[in-house]
């Protein structure tokens, strides 16, 4: 089952860079896991301002530093999924783009998403995000808890 979350990620969150949203899926007994099936992103103004969006998918809360990190490591095991977005008011001359990565990792705990306009417009990010949803026996319940633990 495909289960679909949708929401604006803001550019400015209470005057400093960077926001964050956080995906509600932890349950009770931890059976539910979810991999990432789509990423698609799109801002709020397209055509009225000049972007260049980092929205990055996390399997733990994001610290300060992460959020308004303009840059990327593959190595952190805590990062789920990357997008870039790119867009210019002179679309005919510089078209819109946009390049996501991401990880086949099932979760069965909350995740979060952080958004940074690196141009510094800041205008908010649209996103779509597509999660598949997987039953857990107990051991790959305990298995995916106990990553998420152990990378928090």
């Amino acid at each position: 089952m495909i289960k679909t979350f949708r929401g604006m990620l803001p550019g400015v969150q209470g005057g400093s860079a960077g926001s964050v949203n956080t995906i509600v899926l932890h349950t009770n007994n931890g059976k539910t896991g979810y991999k990432i099936h789509n990423l698609e992103l799109i801002q709020k103004s397209p055509g009225a301002a000049n972007c260049e969006g980092l929205v990055i998918v996390w399997k733990t809360t994001p610290t300060a530093a992460q959020i308004t990190a303009t840059t990327i490591d593959f190595s952190d095991n805590t990062i789920l999924a990357v997008a870039f977005y790119s867009a210019n008011t002179t679309s005919q001359s510089y078209p819109e783009d946009m390049t996501v990565i991401f990880d086949k990792d099932i979760v069965n705990q909350d995740i979060y998403l952080t958004y940074i306009d690196v141009s510094t417009v800041n205008d908010d990010m649209n996103y779509y995000l597509e999660l598949e949803q997987i039953s857990l026996d107990l051991n790959e319940s305990t298995v995916a808890t106990l990553q998420s633990l152990r990378n928090g």
